[in-house]
């Protein structure tokens, strides 16, 4: 269906016409004109499969972008997917026999027909045919319409699981961190900055020092900051004639505080001009065994700064999520709906935040709507989450809007009461495979966020359409996660909590749920607990990330985006799971079982 098919009222805004316009469409009458031209282009008679082809949003083909102005789809028809070039082929009676078998298990249609209120337990994928390893399997997939991953994880917007050291975490394993707002404004810019930070190319807002500081003052800043490698300038700033770099090794034996930089630091420096490109810079650190480099113009005044440890994260960490520009790490933050909330937008988008994430439980209001726009006017460059949704309809009002990506889940977290409360929600794979059969339509990628209990739920996420999935509990207990550590019968543990508590909405959460913060009665949705010891996420992390990897291999795709494939054309099949399959499917008849990670 077309937006305007899926709720009338949307007919004629021009909001749907400016994102229908920008997938090549047009609005008629509730309908797409050229619908079969790109069933033609398709090589597929139903126009659905060949929209679906069009706007597959899992990432690369081969290098090739889908959304790229040079994508040709005639060059990337059904043949030249690994799943069927690569089938193998059987003797002609073998074959014939095997048709008149019929077809294993059910296409992603016939499933959701088939069981109702459909959940993660309820299925599995049937094996494909394996021709690759799982380090040939591609996980490059997109979080919002113009923002690439090479892992589909994201950690959810929780106080008790992402603030800064998770979002670092998530960023430089191949996904993105999601920023609580839980907090104060400056405390949230505060944590995004120390993202944005952590890793750089050229650091074009370095701090300096003027020749009149003391060993003191440089003393202060790396115990604050970290750091002592400081470039000294004429002026103290950015842009002021380049004098030396002071570092640790020229205050090592230095006891006076008070002794100016100028008599210490280091004068006969290793430099890069301005215009070259951050290989070459690089190249010439590794090559001069510095550790920082500055770059100067022909004035000789600092322009900007490299750092040799930004080459070894990049070295360490190869799956990184960067921006191609700055080469700082990728990070997104929560936001709420109010127009407090603006000035929160506002203090991101200053502290160059890549994604925000309009956090609401029930994410089709006219409140949500609105802050969309305004972002979108207001920070063009920013990408804009907006949910959560579970139906086709909520989507059609955030994707008019103009949001860049959906979130989609409704009462299915593992601190969610919100079905049990509000008696309003859906099973979660449900839930997945209607909002992105629709967003699909339009080239907007959606979150699959909540009900993740396993690595075996990410893959099912993703089989559905999500392009990434969220995670709160999944990620909660870790060594990055906020919290202090506590003992209980022997478990190490860290508290984990949903954002409808009683104690969350305490802090100011009762905001996410359209509720007033003096409002004397709060109903709430979600309950307190904790979670055990999962150790550091730069360990769980890969774990996942090769789960993922070898269930790809087992199906027999060899990236997402033809997983994404397979589940449109029928390729993927999968099959239903009774109450006696799921407790098949698990650890049975043994006692003191060890070597689980999941526990359920």
């Amino acid at each position: 269906h077309s937006l305007e098919q899926v709720d009338p009222s949307l007919k004629g805004n021009p909001h749907t016409s400016r994102i229908m316009a920008s997938n090549g469409l047009k609005v008629n009458t509730g309908s797409y004109e050229g619908e079969s031209f790109l069933a033609a282009h398709y090589k597929s008679p139903d126009p659905n499969i060949a929209r679906a082809r069009r706007f597959s949003l899992s990432g690369d083909m081969d290098g090739i972008d889908p959304f790229s102005p040079s994508f040709n789809p005639m060059a990337h028809n059904s043949s030249e997917l690994g799943y069927i070039k690569n089938k193998p082929k059987l003797p002609a009676e073998m074959q014939a026999e095997l048709d008149a078998h019929g077809t294993d298990g059910f296409t992603l249609t016939e499933l959701v027909k088939e069981q109702p209120g459909l959940t993660y337990d309820d299925f599995l994928m049937l094996p494909g045919h394996i021709y690759f390893s799982p380090d040939d399997v591609n996980t490059h997939t997109r979080v919002t319409r113009n923002i690439r991953l090479r892992c589909p994880f994201v950690s959810s917007p929780m106080d008790t699981v992402s603030e800064s050291a998770v979002a670092v975490a998530m960023a430089l394993m191949g996904g993105i961190g999601i920023i609580h707002y839980n907090c104060s404004i400056e405390e949230q810019a505060a944590m995004v900055r120390q993202v944005k930070r952590f890793k750089n190319g050229f650091i074009t807002t370095p701090l300096t020092m003027s020749p009149d500081a003391t060993i003191g003052d440089v003393r202060r800043i790396k115990q604050d900051k970290g750091f002592s490698g400081i470039p000294i300038t004429d002026t103290g700033k950015i842009g002021g004639k380049l004098l030396g770099m002071v570092c640790t090794r020229d205050m090592d034996f230095t006891a006076d505080d008070k002794l100016s930089v100028q008599d210490v630091m280091t004068r006969d420096l290793v430099v890069a001009r301005e215009g070259c490109s951050l290989t070459d810079a690089n190249e010439l650190m590794k090559n001069s065994k510095k550790g920082k480099l500055p770059i100067v113009n022909d004035k000789g005044q600092l322009v900007s700064l490299i750092s040799r440890t930004d080459l070894l994260k990049h070295r360490d960490y190869p799956l990184s999520s960067v921006d191609k520009a700055s080469k700082q790490l990728l990070c997104g933050a929560a936001v709420g709906t109010r127009d407090s909330d603006r000035e929160r937008v506002k203090a991101l988008a200053a502290e160059h935040v890549d994604v925000i994430v309009i956090d609401s439980a029930q994410g089709d209001s006219t409140f949500q709507a609105d802050m969309i726009r305004w972002i979108k006017a207001q920070f063009p460059r920013v990408e804009v989450v907006g949910g959560n949704v579970v139906t086709s309809r909520q989507a059609a009002h955030l994707l008019a809007a103009g949001c860049d990506g959906l979130r989609v889940g409704m009462g299915v977290g593992s601190i969610c009461t919100t079905q049990e409360v509000m008696a309003c929600g859906r099973p979660q794979a449900m839930s997945v495979y209607q909002v992105a059969s629709f967003a699909r339509q339009f080239g907007i990628p959606i979150i699959a966020d909540g009900g993740i209990r396993s690595p075996g739920h990410i893959v099912k996420a993703l089989s559905l359409g999500a392009s990434c999935v969220m995670m709160g509990s999944m990620l909660a207990g870790s060594h990055e996660a906020p919290g202090e550590w506590f003992y209980r019968d022997g478990q190490r543990m860290k508290k984990y909590r949903g954002m409808g508590s009683k104690e969350a909405m305490d802090k100011g959460s009762s905001t996410r749920y359209l509720m007033n913060a003096k409002e004397t009665i709060r109903v709430e949705q979600g309950v307190s607990g904790a979670v055990i010891d999962k150790g550091s996420l730069y360990q769980f992390l890969p774990h996942l990330h090769m789960c993922l990897r070898q269930a790809l291999q087992d199906v027999g795709m060899t990236s997402l985006h033809e997983l994404h494939m397979a589940g449109i054309d029928g390729n993927l099949r999968l099959e239903k799971r009774t109450a006696a399959a799921q407790a098949e499917g698990r650890v049975h008849t043994v006692q003191h079982v060890q070597g689980s990670t999941y526990s359920r």
